[in-house]
């Protein structure tokens, strides 16, 4: 990886001009690095597989009668990039007046919220509270919800996805539920 900072120490100019050299005749722009998964050739194959068993087992009108769902974690201190957070002032004094200081906690409380999307419409929030949620607690407060929501809105032939499918997870635990 090369940045102008390199550039300028290895040539001996300026900062200023290795990135006037990189941009204007170089011709080059600076992208920020792209995050992705780890796959191994497993976890490839199981996609695949997974891909070719719904392929094979769902028609396409099913698809139209089926409640996908998934859970998401949320810090409580909020969102924070601070690529995206800047206050325009004229020292560092006055940005700190002027809220330019992000207060974070060391280890932040959670929150797990679900929601399920289908062809009709989502079904209600559910707040699953704080850190990690059992089997136990998913029973209880989202199977509820999900059933009822996909009984009222396709009657007694629906598919339910909980987004626990094996190209994720292993556990024998996680299956589909009837509707």
């Amino acid at each position: 990886m090369v940045t102008t900072r390199r550039l300028a120490t290895d040539y001996g100019i300026s900062k200023s001009s290795a990135h006037r050299i990189l941009t204007e005749d170089l011709k080059l722009y600076a992208y920020n690095m792209t995050i992705e998964p780890k796959l191994t050739e497993e976890h490839k194959n199981k996609r695949k597989r997974f891909v070719y068993r719904i392929g094979n087992n769902i028609r396409k009108e099913d698809t139209m009668r089926a409640l996908f769902s998934d859970e998401k974690m949320f810090d409580l201190d909020g969102i924070y990039n601070s690529q995206n957070q800047r206050i325009w002032v004229a020292s560092r004094d006055e940005a700190d007046e002027q809220g330019g200081i992000k207060i974070r906690q060391k280890f932040p409380e959670k929150v797990m919220v679900w929601l399920g999307a289908c062809s009709k419409g989502v079904t209600p929030l559910v707040i699953l509270g704080q850190g990690t949620v059992d089997h136990v607690e998913y029973i209880e407060k989202v199977l509820p919800i999900a059933l009822k929501y996909g009984n009222d809105a396709f009657g007694k032939h629906w598919i339910f996805s909980t987004g626990w499918c094996e190209t994720s997870h292993s556990s024998p635990n996680t299956k589909m539920v009837p509707g």
